[in-house]
């Protein structure tokens, strides 16, 4: 520890600057009239993502003499879908999340996530919603949309929904992945490898980019498109080099959510990662009855790093995890 690490990373300025932006996205959603609410920073559930790593910690009290475990969530997605079970309608949420994996220029352990859900909206509805939100927020042009499809075609000449491992292998020792892909026989890593550092370099350079109709393999908590089986309702948002947003058309079927859900932890175990305990409350909601409804999370700390033109997060957030 040097003497200065009192101090914060971001000035006095970015930190006014950051809670002007704060205060027009609230204002965003009371124009729309769309509920703020707050949810539960640990819970006894957590994400099954293989991909998605969390804190875990013990609480010890009434009920729990022996300790419980308890998860930081890393998103509050399951609380907010289980408040819409509940009726709550149209609702939004600024706050923390956390994910226990890199810290670099646009990561850090904990950050500040947009959440917000719209029953009745489809996918295209939310995608034009996010759209209006970025050219208020960011003054950016109208976004551009893709297919997830077309992203690879247009950069890769390869057809996602039908490439082989071999292909999609040899892509990427053409692209100088190959220490990283040559012994991996996942389809989505691979694919995961050729757009994260393939394609996202390329695309959303001038206006934002939304790419949407991920593979269905790659579907998450998003319902299949109902024309096309191979894609998922899902989009995600990028903007000069960075993804902002993540977004579905929700699913609302809990016994194939829970089947995805086990999907996951048997490929946790594959990849040699611990199964995580499936959220049951929150399948209990979606068996309740979710309304049809579409949602997004948007990385806030990385909207103000694109709103200030800053280079790393470190210099809009008050104190990065090395100074916490």
């Amino acid at each position: 520890m040097t003497h200065n690490q009192w101090q914060p990373n971001a000035s006095l300025d970015t930190l006014k600057a950051r809670a002007s932006l704060m205060a027009t996205l609230r204002a965003f959603f009371a124009d729309r009239q769309v509920l703020e609410v707050e949810t539960p920073l640990l819970s006894q559930g957590t994400v099954t993502d293989p991909h998605l790593d969390n804190f875990a910690t013990r609480f010890v009290g009434p009920g729990a003499a022996d300790g419980q475990q308890l998860y930081l969530q890393t998103s509050p997605e399951f609380a907010m879908k289980r408040l819409l079970a509940a009726g709550s309608g149209p609702i939004y949420q600024l706050g923390k999340a956390f994910r226990n994996e890199e810290v670099g220029r646009h990561h850090n352990p904990e950050f500040t996530l947009l959440e917000w859900y719209r029953p009745g909206f489809n996918r295209r509805q939310l995608m034009s919603e996010v759209d209006e939100l970025l050219q208020i927020s960011l003054n950016t042009k109208p976004a551009e949309v893709l297919s997830y499809q077309q992203v690879f075609l247009i950069h890769l000449d390869c057809d996602p929904l039908s490439a082989t491992i071999d292909e999609l292998q040899q892509l990427a020792r053409e692209h100088n992945l190959a220490d990283a892909a040559e012994d991996e026989n996942h389809r989505d890593t691979l694919l995961q490898l050729l757009f994260s550092f393939v394609i996202e370099p390329q695309i959303g350079r001038q206006r934002p980019c939304m790419v949407e109709l991920f593979p269905a393999s790659q579907a998450a908590l998003a319902r299949l498109n109902s024309q096309d089986n191979r894609v998922a309702e899902r989009f995600e948002v990028y903007y000069r080099g960075i993804e902002l947003a993540n977004g579905f058309h929700e699913l609302t079927d809990a016994d194939e959510q829970r089947r995805r859900f086990e999907q996951d932890n048997a490929l946790r175990q594959q990849l040699g990662k611990s199964e995580q305990p499936i959220d049951e409350r929150f399948l209990a909601a979606l068996a309740q009855g979710l309304p049809d409804c579409s949602g997004v999370a948007l990385g806030v700390d990385r909207l103000v790093m694109l709103a200030l033109n800053a280079r790393s997060l470190t210099e809009v957030i008050s104190f990065e995890v090395g100074r916490a």
